[in-house]
């Protein structure tokens, strides 16, 4: 792969970082959460302060001291319930490019903020990602995209549900201490992935924003593996927030929130997440062993497993990758016959990786033509994916479904319809994400792997099978799994040691 198309392809995992950062940490409990325990009691309703129409909080979001987005918080009365609406509009380089991502999520809560439904919408570009949710006894019913593409999903609750939007009141008038610990099993519409968070308090500081200088109390937490810090005032309202990459929060006003947003292309956030390397490889696309020295997982609670799986070793600390020899002929012909049901998960359709979707069938069987083989079909879907995807860095929700119809994105775009074609062809396939160097660095990317015979690395974006060796696969799965990663991202230090090509 020449030098140019490298620095086309997207490496960064795409919407997952930022989003996670906004919708689970940027506001931090500001989300759909749990039932809260800690020192102090759970939320009764006696002890939530009155509501008056239209609370609105706004804040200013900073990347560096570079004013990149707001947000914007309203909870109002709404017969019996609470309206809660939430906006977020961000402003980003990605791989050179400006990109704008807005997220609105428009919920109703009783008045113990315990969810009753939600929607959330999410746009960068011309692509959208839309889900919607309506909680049923202990399960909530999920309903991803619009129109005929709709896909129906329901998932078990650990507890009933507490929109987060509520916890900005849950403080709000609630006496605190340093000491005191407050626990929400949170779940994010984004990821539909949940999670403990406990946020303790720290310390009392002064702290000045715009010139005025208030008494707050300090709150932190820690968020798959990221420590997250945030500024409450006496009256329990948040002033500020810091929290994964130096993104920064202040409490701003509706006149000034949406103002003068310069946008932080020069920051490229897929470059402030990469790894940089000392030794660099030239035509990285043709290694087929490398060596590495791997530091930092041991700050983390990360499972190296996965570093041991396939053509990856890891011992004392040094990762070897060898590339995989490709196929001939798979041991099987598609369908992938599935006897034991242990392929199951990764034949069956899941929210963003719509497989049993009419027009990615329609999709498979004009790619596919009439071989059963599924070293020729899973090669023909590859190129088809690499050709018909452009490249262009996106911030949104991957969905094959809408790949299919917007045929932009990136490596996150690739992947899923890659995955979601491999399994409507019935051949089994997973999502792996993980890194790859390009350009003297080691980016975030995603890619996938087709069971034909045995695992073997697909990567549509590179338009790679199997991949080069300097693809370091870290996780596999869906966006829940996927935010593992988080906890990794500022804390990996890699050594190159040894390399060969082809």
């Amino acid at each position: 792969m020449d030098l140019k198309r490298r620095k086309r392809f997207f490496s960064f995992f795409g919407a997952c970082i930022i989003i996670l950062w906004l919708f689970m940490i940027g506001q931090l409990v500001k989300r759909v959460a749990f039932d809260v325990t800690g020192s102090q009691p759970g939320l009764v309703a006696d002890e939530v302060s009155a509501v008056e129409s239209h609370e609105t909080d706004w804040m200013e979001i900073y990347l560096k001291g570079k004013k990149v987005g707001y947000s914007m918080n309203q909870i109002s009365p709404f017969g019996e319930y609470y309206l809660i609406r939430e906006e977020i509009l961000l402003k980003l380089g990605l791989m050179g490019q400006p990109s704008v991502m807005r997220a609105i999520t428009r919920c109703i809560v009783d008045h113990e903020f315990i969810l009753k439904n939600f929607r959330f919408r999410m746009t960068s570009g011309v692509v959208t990602f839309q889900v919607t949710g309506r909680v049923d006894g202990d399960g909530m019913h999920l309903t991803v995209g619009e129109g005929p593409s709709q896909k129906t999903n329901y998932i078990k609750l650990s507890a009933p549900p507490m929109i987060g939007s509520g916890t900005a009141q849950f403080f709000k008038g609630r006496p605190i201490e340093v000491g005191q610990s407050f626990k929400f099993p949170i779940f994010d519409p984004s990821t539909m992935a949940q999670t403990e968070l406990i946020i303790e308090v720290a310390d009392k500081e002064g702290l000045v924003i715009n010139g005025i200088r208030y008494g707050t109390f300090r709150l932190e937490t820690e968020m798959w593996g990221q420590q997250m810090t945030f500024w409450l005032d006496e009256r329990g309202s948040v002033l500020k927030e810091e929290g994964f990459m130096g993104l920064t929060l202040i409490k701003s006003s509706a006149a000034r929130a949406s103002e003068d947003i310069e946008g932080g292309v020069e920051e490229d956030f897929y470059e402030m997440a990469a790894i940089d390397v000392k030794r660099k490889l030239l035509d990285p696309d043709r290694l087929i062993y490398l060596k590495l020295k791997i530091e930092g997982l041991d700050e983390t609670h990360f499972d190296t497993g996965i570093l041991n799986d396939g053509r990856q070793k890891l011992s004392g600390g040094i990762l070897e990758i060898i590339k995989e020899k490709r196929p001939l002929k798979a041991t099987y012909n598609i369908p992938y016959p599935d006897y034991s049901g242990e392929m199951a998960p990764y034949l069956e359709p899941e929210l963003s990786v719509e497989s049993d979707d009419r027009l990615i069938m329609e999709k498979v069987r004009k790619i596919a033509g009439d071989t059963n083989d599924p070293v020729t079909v899973a090669t023909r879907l590859l190129a088809w994916v690499h050709e018909n995807v452009e490249k262009r860095p996106v911030v949104t929700v991957p969905s094959a479904t809408e790949v299919l119809k917007t045929r932009v994105g990136d490596c996150n775009e690739h992947t899923v319809l890659l995955t979601a074609l491999l399994r409507g062809a019935g051949i089994p396939a997973r999502i792996c994400v993980g890194l790859v160097y390009a350009r003297g660095k080691f980016f975030y990317h995603a890619w996938t792997e087709g069971y034909l015979g045995r695992w073997i690395s697909m990567d549509a974006t590179t338009n790679q099978t199997p991949v080069d060796a300097t693809h370091i696969k870290l996780v596999q799965g869906g966006l829940d799994r996927q935010v593992e990663i988080i906890g990794l991202i500022g804390k990996l230090k890699l050594e190159i040691i040894e390399y060969k090509y082809d």
